[in-house]
């Protein structure tokens, strides 16, 4: 497939169509795969109802995916009438990305294949990130995740990409770190080296936003068209779909929900990011004598007592329940999502009191959106960067603005 950027991403019921002109077999092609991916196993005959491409046209298309690799066939369905279909299915093996999640904490880098599943990982935990050091990591870390595909399937690794905070030197007296070594960011270029390390395309994407293109892509269950997506990491970050679309934005900085000005304990107003993030909690871990470093390390069980963990989620959910009303009275919202690297109970219990503090809000004039849970869990921001080199190639417009080393 060529490597082009194409129009709009497809949905049924959607006025996208493919065409029958040979100019535009790259766009029909991440159009099918679009389809697959968003649908499940498809045979031909649904794709050409769902595209207004004649039946030879998909043919030759679906014909030469399964010859690159990319789609495989599944059982034959028999009918009454007629031949039996052949519905095809996305091919695991069929390429493969890295994802390199860049923390104020930790760096994460996975490797995914084509249906989005986790292959292999490598974690780097460190005070805070710096280029020389996330830079190292990934020169030892990719080749050792390579080695683990069978030498045959090395080749169909398409890409990288980065999910990272974006301005990380504005972020010091948040992380009480020296301002010269968080200045270094300024000048380097991160894709840029990277893609000279590993020899790859690489992309470069805010980290929340890309946890939220996991959800977009990777995402379990029914997925609401317009949503808005709260990701809770040392600083609660977010994303916005509209329209089965990531929404980025100008420069790619959409949906900066930290920065949402909500009703702060005791009178007047603060940012969500100084009331709902998981670096307030390890603060009061500290406070109250109880050490807060394996947050950091892990998310699957949580060592926190009562006394202090009640008291955030409360705090927590307050003001996501006014970040969500704000959000609602402005884009008419159907959802929101609430994921973060945390346990699932706790996960569970955030969106409980999220739904219970939004409805206690005055909502005269709003229809308030469904608060859930997210689906992809923890590893949402590494498996949105993988997200972005296989949106890129292989689907239909991811609004395309990220920067690409």
């Amino acid at each position: 497939m060529q490597d082009s950027s194409p129009d709009r991403s497809p949905a049924e019921g959607s006025v996208l169509r493919g065409t029958n002109q040979s100019g535009m077999r790259d766009h029909n092609e991440r159009l099918v795969l679009s389809l697959v991916r968003q649908n499940g196993a498809l045979p031909k005959s649904d794709i050409a109802r769902m595209t207004g491409l004649s039946a030879q046209t998909v043919s030759v298309i679906m014909r030469g995916l399964e010859d690159e690799g990319l789609l495989e066939r599944g059982e034959p369905v028999r009918g009454r009438v007629g031949q039996p279909s052949i519905p095809m299915s996305l091919a695991a093996e069929g390429a493969f990305f890295f994802g390199l999640k860049l923390g104020r904490r930790s760096a994460d880098l996975v490797l995914t294949d084509f249906r989005g599943r986790l292959r292999a990982a490598r974690r780097k935990v460190y005070r805070y990130p710096t280029p020389d050091a996330v830079v190292g990591f990934v020169r030892d870390a990719a080749p050792a995740l390579a080695g683990e595909l069978p030498p045959a399937l090395r080749g169909r690794i398409m890409g990288m990409g980065v999910a990272m905070p974006f301005q990380l030197w504005n972020w010091v007296s948040v992380l009480g770190v020296p301002q010269e070594e968080m200045d270094a960011w300024r000048f380097r270029d991160l894709g840029a080296e990277l893609g000279a390390i590993t020899g790859l395309p690489v992309y470069v994407q805010n980290d929340a936003t890309s946890a939220c293109g996991a959800e977009l892509i990777f995402g379990t269950g029914e997925r609401p068209k317009d949503f808005l997506y709260f990701y809770f990491g040392t600083f609660i970050g977010g994303g916005l779909v509209m329209n089965g679309q990531l929404y980025l934005g100008r420069t790619g900085n959409a949906a900066a929900v930290g920065s949402i000005q909500v009703p702060a304990p005791g009178g007047g107003t603060r940012r969500l990011i100084d009331l709902a993030s998981m670096s307030v909690l390890a603060e009061a871990m500290e406070a109250a004598g109880e050490g807060s470093d394996h947050l950091w390390s892990q998310h699957d069980r949580w060592e926190v007592s009562s006394a202090v963990l009640e008291p955030w989620l409360d705090q927590a959910a307050g003001a996501l329940a006014h970040a969500t009303l704000a959000a609602a009275a402005l884009l008419e919202i159907e959802a929101v999502l609430i994921d973060g690297w945390m346990p699932v109970s706790v996960r569970a219990e955030m969106v409980r009191r999220t739904q219970g503090a939004l409805l206690g809000l005055d909502l005269a004039g709003i229809e308030p959106p469904m608060i859930r849970e997210g689906t992809v869990g923890a590893d949402a921001r590494a498996l949105g960067a993988a997200a972005i080199p296989l949106s890129q190639r292989y689907l239909i417009d991811q609004n395309v603005a990220v920067r690409e080393g």
